[in-house]
């Protein structure tokens, strides 16, 4: 086959090929010559994924918000950690093993994971979630997902607390070698402007920590999250959240046609969460549908 390939375009006259030039065709068509074809394009087919916290959705840290997910029909669900009262179930392995059925069953993705739980208890001053963010690593690595979402909001906040910051630079420093290990990304999400979110990953000095960009957030923080988007890129910025407090997606603040131009500059491929967007007094599952319409006419799947 490769050489009926090589003789095919070494050999006709108008096309000159170079060493890497036929290396690269030749490649492409026996990839769509196989009978895997489908799954050896997919990547390229499928630059955006969306998907939604399962708290927003109503089954947080639960199995059966990939049933919910699938009515949706979203790609996949950034899954809940757990809570103090069932001591972060997901990771234990049966818990685990209930996510994969769940995701198997309905052919829907597991998406990220995120610990909102440091929101009440706090990264900065808690002992208990250095051990919950080791953990998920581990967990990442048992899911086959890539990141986590570390939650820096209320109780959590870093607004002008340089004590606490400095502790977490000091605690993600620590824990940073084993997700780099592991091949997998702790993304930050708080209140923090993208030059304070650069300062912390400069001083951790670790690709494994990023930015987790929640775009309503940045938004009414004041932040152009235009600029910031390109300006942290994709070397820093691991998903998005794509949202809005009391308004549906594309009738509130956020520009997403913008985020998409911003998107395309810095080369983003990958997940996207729905979180929010829901109306006073509208249904979850309708806003959703009409959330995910909206989105998908922007980021389409195949471009």
């Amino acid at each position: 086959m490769v050489r009926k390939l090589k003789d095919m375009f070494m050999n006709t006259p108008t096309l000159r090929l170079n060493r890497r030039e036929w290396i690269a065709r030749s490649t492409a068509a026996l990839a769509l010559a196989s009978p895997l074809a489908p799954l050896l394009a997919a990547p390229g087919k499928r630059r955006f994924k969306i998907g939604a916290y399962d708290g927003s959705i109503g089954k947080t840290s639960s199995p059966a918000a990939f049933e919910v997910a699938k009515e949706i029909g979203l790609d996949g669900v950034q899954v809940g950690f757990g809570n103090v009262a069932n001591n972060m179930h997901l990771r234990q392995a049966d818990v685990q093993q209930q996510f994969k059925d769940a995701a198997r069953q309905t052919g829907v993705e597991i998406a990220s994971l995120a610990i909102g739980e440091m929101n009440s208890i706090p990264y900065k001053s808690d002992p208990r979630p250095i051990e919950w963010v080791s953990d998920s690593i581990d967990v990442l690595k048992a899911l086959g997902v890539k990141v986590v979402l570390l939650a820096f909001f209320s109780k959590g906040d870093l607004r002008d607390d340089k004590p606490g910051t400095d502790e977490v630079v000091k605690r993600l420093k620590t824990v940073a070698p084993k997700a780099e290990k592991a091949g997998v990304i702790l993304g930050i999400e708080s209140w923090l402007s993208a030059e304070a979110h650069m300062d912390i990953i400069q001083r951790i000095g670790s690709p494994a920590v990023q930015v987790y960009y929640d775009v309503c957030n940045s938004n009414d923080r004041g932040y152009d999250i235009y600029k910031e988007i390109r300006w942290l890129g994709t070397k820093h910025i691991c998903e998005f959240h794509m949202k809005e407090n009391g308004a549906l997606l594309g009738q509130g603040k956020v520009d997403f046609k913008k985020v998409r131009v911003a998107l395309d500059d810095i080369g983003y491929a990958g997940w996207m969460q729905i979180e929010g967007a829901v109306p006073k007094g509208a249904k979850m599952l309708d806003s959703y549908k009409a959330n995910l319409k909206f989105l998908r006419d922007i980021f389409p799947k195949d471009a």
